[in-house]
């Protein structure tokens, strides 16, 4: 080895060794977690609004990065807007506009939607009816023709309602051997009563289904259908320049209208407690809700329900779900929410529990509903908080996001900025404000119990806990007779 080989060799060796103890120096502490950072501020979009020449109000909001768009109609025509004895008439008259509209068939129209690549979907709220394209930008020309043939000019073919109807009573059919079904409709009459909307199924009855014509799809659809009673939501790839005249093209010759009114009166509060069980005959699993009369979506405060209701049964370490899933294994899962909506909707928790533990699975229910009404620990505050606030920029991350949150905007009639201040409002819930509205919305002492299962198996056990007076229920009570299909059906 030469002289300068062995001196090269020697002063790597040499540097090596002074690094070693260095390195050591710098190493990272790995006995505590590392200190987490501030997370970054997400500043949501606040739309550009604008109207076309007949009225009908636009929202817009811009987001470049993808060449994409989506075109939200909204028409504020939904269940709550049945008329008498047609329960069930919004959602037909939603699922009927894509089935045939503008001179073409049902098929013909999804054939030219499968061509563009774009896709045309409805959907059917309490409030509401959404009509929704998503679309390429190439082909943003010529898809809106055919999102506004399906909300201005729907056909109605009257072979495709038979064929409608025939599903609906067929689902109708099914639903009485699905106790889900069963404990969703139960729930529902039993807290706000036959009078009240929510208090419907939106699919309807047997009676209803075989009673609707096409002339009650066209009444329906001319009454609530128009540029008065609607608003365009546009989110992509975008400018108003360039949107503004295609929407004027496919929309601005729409009539316009005075906005639907809907007669939803003031639900009862729950006075008492009382449980209904509804019998299952055979049912592995009993189908658990428990609840009474929410809020509105306007609820001043909206930020501090969402916190309590997230350590209540909002998420999948709450403590319903820890109790009934994780401690107990009563339950594949256990939550509860609050169904905002216009009016106050009804608070649910609710849960599907082996048979054989039905009545200690109630007996957990009504712990945590009382134990939510005690002093919150600041962990569990701190962690439901962020759980809010870090999950609300997930309903932004697409252009079908950006345009159902923007929607709500309009639903709920917030303001054009509500978004802006949503996380700071939700980190600033107190511990106070927690309790507060827990015992202000919480009462479980003043709720429904809604029981579906096997009364063989589970009526003596939830009896012997005296929740409350117990009124039992047949199937048919509930969703009526079983429809009998026809061949024609």
């Amino acid at each position: 080895m030469s002289r300068g080989i062995l001196l090269a060799a020697l002063t790597m060796a040499l540097a090596v060794t002074l690094a070693v103890p260095a390195a050591r120096a710098q190493a990272p502490d790995r006995t505590a977690p590392p200190e987490l950072g501030p997370p970054p501020r997400f500043d949501p979009p606040d739309p550009a609004r604008f109207t076309l020449s007949n009225g009908l109000e636009v929202l817009l909001v811009e987001k470049h990065e993808v060449p994409l768009v989506q075109v939200n109609l909204l028409v504020e025509a939904g269940s709550v807007h049945d008329p008498e004895g047609k329960t069930g008439l919004a959602s037909m008259t939603g699922a009927m506009l894509d089935e045939g509209a503008g001179g073409r068939t049902a098929l013909e129209l999804a054939d030219a939607i499968d061509y563009l690549g774009a896709d045309v979907a409805v959907a059917v709220g309490k409030h509401s009816i959404s009509l929704r394209l998503h679309t390429p930008l190439a082909r943003l020309e010529a898809a809106l023709p055919l999102l506004a043939d399906v909300a201005i000019r729907p056909d109605f073919p009257a072979e495709e309602l038979e064929r409608q109807r025939a599903e609906r009573l067929t689902t109708l059919l099914q639903w009485h051997d699905e106790p889900r079904a069963i404990a969703a409709a139960a729930f529902g009459r039993t807290l706000f009563g036959d009078a009240h909307p929510y208090g419907a199924t939106s699919l309807g009855t047997e009676a209803s289904l075989r009673s609707f014509s096409v002339d009650d799809l066209r009444a329906f659809h001319g009454a609530h259908f128009h540029a008065g009673n609607a608003t365009l939501v546009v989110a992509g790839d975008v400018t108003e320049g360039a949107i503004r005249p295609l929407l004027e093209a496919a929309f601005g010759g729409w009539g316009g209208g005075t906005p639907s009114s809907s007669d939803v009166p003031e639900a009862a509060q729950v006075s008492s407690r009382a449980v209904w069980l509804v019998d299952k005959p055979g049912a592995a699993q009993s189908e658990i809700r428990i609840g009474r009369i929410g809020v509105a979506r306007s609820a001043p405060d909206y930020e501090a329900i969402l916190v309590m209701n997230t350590i209540l049964g909002g998420s999948f370490t709450s403590r319903l779900n820890q109790n009934l899933r994780e401690d107990k294994g009563y339950s594949y899962g256990a939550f509860s929410f609050f169904d905002f909506q216009p009016h106050p909707g009804p608070f649910t928790a609710l849960a599907a529990v082996q048979t054989d533990v039905t009545a200690e699975a109630l007996v957990e229910f009504m712990a945590e509903l009382r134990r939510i009404l005690e002093t919150v620990p600041d962990e569990e505050l701190d962690r439901a908080r962020n759980y809010v606030a870090l999950g609300f920029p997930e309903g932004f991350q697409t252009v079908a996001g950006i345009a159902g949150q923007m929607g709500d905007l309009a639903l709920y009639d917030l303001a054009p900025d509500w978004y802006d201040g949503f996380v700071d409002r939700v980190l600033a819930v107190t511990r106070e404000d927690v309790e507060r509205v827990a015992r202000e919305r919480i009462d479980p002492d003043r709720v429904t119990i809604v029981v579906v299962g096997d009364l063989e198996q589970i009526e003596a056990g939830v009896r012997a806990l005296e929740l409350g007076p117990v009124t039992t229920m047949e199937i048919e009570e509930v969703l009526g007779p079983r429809p009998v299909l026809s061949p024609g059906d």
